[in-house]
Order: structure tokens, then sequence, then C-alpha cells
């Protein structure tokens, strides 16, 4: 549809002869945050790994805009507008704060619906990041790694989004200050998905939830309709 962002649709997908996803769909509206919830092991990393080209998958279809990209190389899907905030941060941590912004930096599409990440909106967003940007980056906090890594995948001036687990690891002051930055990013018109653990946190913030168990789609709707349809979390994640 016109205002779909990304979608995928009945994938399939195995790590070897393990089959990880079974026939998984969901659709990320343009301007929407969808939450992706799920138990360890239930696929929610695998779903990241396909649409961003990292494991091909052997049946389904992904589009972007319309546009279909499984099986393209992973540089191809970036160039088209995805930008993945790894589970880890995965920063370079020889590299400045500067140098890890400038590796991924990347003019906006023409079509962007809003204005380009630079290194001064990124720092607007992130001003610990500027006070500290020659700083070697293996040397920073785990809050503030956090920001390098949501930064620099806006400085790629993404169409879409995809965050996996952005709250791991970081103290409460640090998380609410991670989810108040993806607030303000969705407030812009940024597509995200948002791979989280917590699933508070999650429906504070989405407008949409697929949740998954065991590689399949469990639950999956907007945020208000699941609050007024009670869904058994303890069910589905193990928790109350």
């Amino acid at each position: 549809m016109a205002n779909d962002a990304l979608a995928l649709a009945g994938i399939d997908a195995f790590y070897g002869d393990s089959h990880v996803l079974h026939g998984v769909s969901f659709v990320l509206g343009a301007a929407r945050l969808l939450g992706l919830l799920g138990r360890n092991g239930a696929g929610k990393t695998t779903c990241m790994n396909v649409t961003m080209g990292m494991l091909r998958p052997r049946r389904g279809t992904v589009t972007l805009f319309g546009q279909a990209i499984a099986g393209r190389a992973p540089e191809d899907i970036a160039m088209s507008g995805i930008a993945l905030v790894p589970q880890g941060r995965r920063i370079f941590r020889s590299l400045t704060v500067r140098e890890n912004l400038l590796v991924a930096a990347r003019q906006p599409q023409a079509n962007g619906a809003h204005a380009p990440w630079t290194f001064d909106t990124v720092y607007a967003t992130f001003p610990r990041l500027k006070e500290r940007q020659n700083q070697v980056a293996g040397y920073l906090s785990g809050g503030e790694q956090q920001m390098l890594a949501i930064g620099r995948a806006l400085m790629a001036n993404p169409r879409v989004l995809l965050m996996d687990e952005p709250s791991e690891g970081l103290a409460p002051q640090i998380v609410a200050e991670v989810m108040a930055t993806i607030r303000r990013l969705k407030e812009q018109g940024l597509s995200i998905i948002l791979v989280e653990q917590n699933a508070k946190l999650v429906f504070d913030i989405a407008d949409d939830i697929v949740i998954l168990n065991s590689g399949r789609v469990a639950v999956a709707g907007t945020t208000d309709a699941l609050r007024r349809g009670g869904v058994d979390l303890h069910q589905h994640l193990g928790i109350y």
C-alpha cells in the first residue's frame, strides 16, 4: 500500500537447517513506530537481519515503500534508505565519535520527508556527543555509546530506522533519555521498528505492536486496540 514504509510478507528464514521464521508478515506504516516484541529466540533479531539483507529468506518478500529489496546485498539495502541500530551497539571503538559519524554519513534521498541529518543536527539531538566528538568511542559510557549508535544510523539519512534492543544494559535514567529521543524521531516523521524486551516501554511509545512467538506472528494490532483487548503478555512473553 502507498502508506506502507516497510512490509515483510510470508517470510521463512533458516540458520542452516534450523527453521527460525515461519511465514512472518507485518507492515510498518509510514511515519509510524512499530514495536516488535517476543521472548529470547522468538525471531526478532532475525527479522532485522532479513530486512537488512544479512540473512536471505527462503520464501517471502520484503518491500521498502513498495520496492522489493529481499535478497539484495546489505549495502544496496542500506543505500535504498534503511538504517540499523544493532543490538550491542557495535560502534567502531578505535575511532573517535566524529569519525564514527563520518563513516556512516550519506546524502539524503531526493524525496526525503524531513530535514537531512548532519553533524550539527546529531549533536543538537545528543549534546554529549558534541562534547566528546574527539574522544575515542571505546572510552564512552554505555549510554553515550548507545547515543552514538543511534546518531551513526541517523547520519545515513534513512527513511526507515530499525532499532534492536536500544535499552539493553542501560541505567533507567539513560533509558528514559533514549526513549524520549525515539519519540521525537517518530514525531519528526521517521518510520521506526523498535525491537525490545521491555514491553512497558514499547506500549508507551509504539503506534502498532507485533508479538513473535517461536518464529511466528502471535499478536498484531494497534497499541490502543491491544490495550483495549487486554492482550495476555504472560502467555506470549512470560511476563505479567
